[in-house]
């Protein structure tokens, strides 16, 4: 096998593992994200993130909390195929020699290359994700943004395409996805080549343990979030609005009104769910990932 051969296998099992640990997480986030500000005097929906869990499961069960996993599931094999596969092609591009260790620099590039492919495709898949995860946080509210429900991922691309802006409509919120994703797959591939050769003692990382590859999986993916969650927050209220009563025209206007009317504070709703499935989520897909293409050889 070819290494974009590898990396494309080893990235999907990789996607795979990380979604089925951290979906639930990402719900909850996205419906703290998503909620509507409350009126003067009234309580928001959700109190926190143990309140959204609750809710959740005494109004959907147990399977609200994978709600929407049906677009990033159908999607994971192509959103991690690239993503690896790209950084697997930059990584030949900036070696001095074909067998010479990546420096962190190094790998900060190819992460933030690797950022701008997957924009492409992170974002139609996040937004019918978000739009499934945040009907139910906006529903009763009396906001327009529930005036449509949908039945499905597929109900959710369907009605997009037809009453949104045809293709326009799925890219609804590019600009900060691109914001997200850049930035923080640059950082996040940094910290784990970095952490991975701190704990080897040198550039040489193969022999490293699982356990190792597990922290350093982790808290690589807990960098990413940290350094990026605010547009994280952007992107979702961007792709929740209401396209023909839309509250925000833009990335820079839902920043402004977002720190007008809740401070930076709603700039990081929802950050304890999202720092909660960083962990063990990229735990798991690094793991998957170099398990996968040592395997492969």
């Amino acid at each position: 096998m070819g290494d974009v051969a590898k990396d494309l296998t080893a990235g999907t099992i990789g996607g795979a593992a990380q979604l089925i640990c951290g979906h639930p997480f990402d719900t909850i986030k996205v419906k703290l994200q998503s909620q509507p500000t409350p009126l003067p005097g009234q309580p928001p929906k959700y109190s926190g993130a143990f309140d959204a869990v609750k809710q959740t499961i005494a109004a959907e069960g147990p399977r609200g909390l994978y709600k929407g996993m049906g677009a990033p599931l159908a999607t994971v094999a192509a959103f991690n195929a690239v993503l690896f596969t790209v950084r697997g092609q930059m990584e030949s591009v900036v070696r001095s020699h074909p067998d010479a260790p990546l420096t962190v620099n190094q790998q900060f590039v190819c992460g933030a290359g690797a950022g701008v492919a997957v924009s492409f495709l992170a974002c139609p898949t996040e937004l019918i994700k978000c739009r499934l995860q945040a009907q139910s946080a906006l529903a009763g509210t009396g906001t327009e943004a529930v005036a449509v429900k949908y039945g499905g991922p597929m109900d959710v691309a369907r009605q997009v395409l037809r009453s949104e802006g045809g293709m326009r409509g799925l890219f609804k919120g590019l600009v900060p996805t691109m914001g997200r994703e850049i930035p923080g797959n640059a950082i996040m591939f940094g910290v784990y080549e970095a952490l991975k050769q701190r704990f080897a003692g040198g550039t040489d990382t193969s022999g490293l343990s699982r356990g190792s590859l597990i922290v350093a999986g982790g808290l690589a993916g807990a960098s990413f979030w940290f350094i990026v969650y605010p547009t994280d927050v952007i992107k979702s209220v961007l792709q929740v609005d209401d396209y023909k009563n839309p509250k925000f025209s833009g990335s820079f206007d839902a920043f402004r009104k977002i720190k007008a009317s809740e401070g930076f504070k709603g700039l990081y709703k929802g950050f304890g769910p999202a720092m909660g499935r960083s962990v063990p989520a990229n735990a798991a897909c690094f793991l998957a990932y170099e398990m996968t293409r040592s395997a492969l050889g």
